[in-house]
């Protein structure tokens, strides 16, 4: 089988394979929940978040904010050793915006998690316009001893749509902060939401040029979902005829496009969103994450395509 310029035979360039290769073995990431909120919840640039966000929809059991920092480690590490065994975890700081707040307590969180003997990195999600000078250069120098990743809500790369769904900060404040903790040779991850409200295919395809001319190290995509507790789930359940839902086929095709146009070192993290059934209103296509996968390879297999074939740059090669 043909080998891709990641390394290995898969037809895009996957994270777990990713992780391994970088670490020699297998790692886990374990969701920590530091009892953050966000600027577009308390008040300091809006309120009500960003209407397709309900937490609940990703945050595993162990992940609780009444709990420590090592306690929540100690239960995920607890959790996958039932089904894993000599593997490593990477700490991930998931819920809300979580570099919002005073710098040292911040830094406290994150060592605690650091000192868990089985952990060896931390993943921190955030905002593009939270990250403060002070906090930077902490990371620039945490980065200097362990694995660090920074994981950049991006969402759209069109400011009507951020406008739209109350997320508080344009896309140059993506542009910037990216650029940013490249220049501080800081691994920067990216998350971004395919179906957002009235986006073209043709804008969502642009999505991944764009992406692909910043230094952005991984990327999480996942479909435009309709949960209950968010603003866009309530709107949904009043007029669904006003939204667009992307069906299974359809969404399968859209991602295999935007993959063929993204570079090819980006390393994709995901491809969807799992919504635990009792929070689901739409799509819903009774597959978990690893079928909806195998779907995609699957056709990108019948398609004979891969990550960044048509990414402009590639191809001029």
């Amino acid at each position: 089988m043909h080998k891709y310029a990641w390394g290995h035979t898969r037809r895009y360039n996957d994270y777990s394979n990713y992780l391994r290769n970088h670490f020699g073995h297998r790692v886990q990431k374990i969701s920590i929940d530091g009892g953050f909120t966000c600027p577009n919840r308390d008040g300091s640039k809006g309120v009500g978040g960003c209407t397709f966000c309900n937490n609940d929809t990703f945050k595993p059991a162990y992940c609780e904010p009444i709990l420590s920092i090592s306690d929540q480690v100690t239960k995920g590490v607890d959790f996958f050793k039932k089904n894993y065994t000599g593997i490593k975890y990477l700490a991930y700081f998931q819920s809300y915006t979580n570099t919002y707040g005073e710098l040292q307590h911040l830094i406290d969180l994150y060592e605690e998690a650091l000192s868990h003997p089985e952990v060896v990195g931390l993943i921190v999600g955030t905002r593009p316009d939270c990250l403060s000078d002070e906090l930077l250069d902490y990371f620039e120098e945490l980065n200097d001893r362990t694995y660090l990743t920074v994981e950049l809500g991006i969402e759209s790369t069109k400011d009507e749509t951020l406008l739209k769904i109350n997320r508080g900060h344009d896309f140059a404040s993506s542009r910037e902060m990216v650029l940013e903790l490249s220049k501080r040779k800081i691994r920067v991850g990216s998350h971004l939401i395919l179906g957002l409200l009235d986006e073209t295919r043709e804008e969502m395809l642009m999505h991944a040029s764009i992406l692909s001319e910043l230094p952005i190290n991984y990327l999480k995509i996942h479909q435009l979902q309709y949960v209950k507790g968010s603003i866009l789930g309530r709107n949904f359940l009043r007029n669904p005829n006003q939204y667009k839902v992307l069906e299974l086929e359809e969404y399968i095709e859209l991602v295999i496009d935007f993959i063929e146009l993204l570079r090819s070192d980006i390393i994709l993290e995901r491809f969807a969103s799992e919504t635990p059934r009792k929070l689901q209103i739409a799509p819903s296509w009774g597959l978990k994450n690893f079928e909806l996968v195998r779907k995609i390879e699957k056709r990108m297999d019948q398609r004979n395509t891969w990550q960044g074939r048509l990414y402009a740059h590639e191809v001029l090669k």
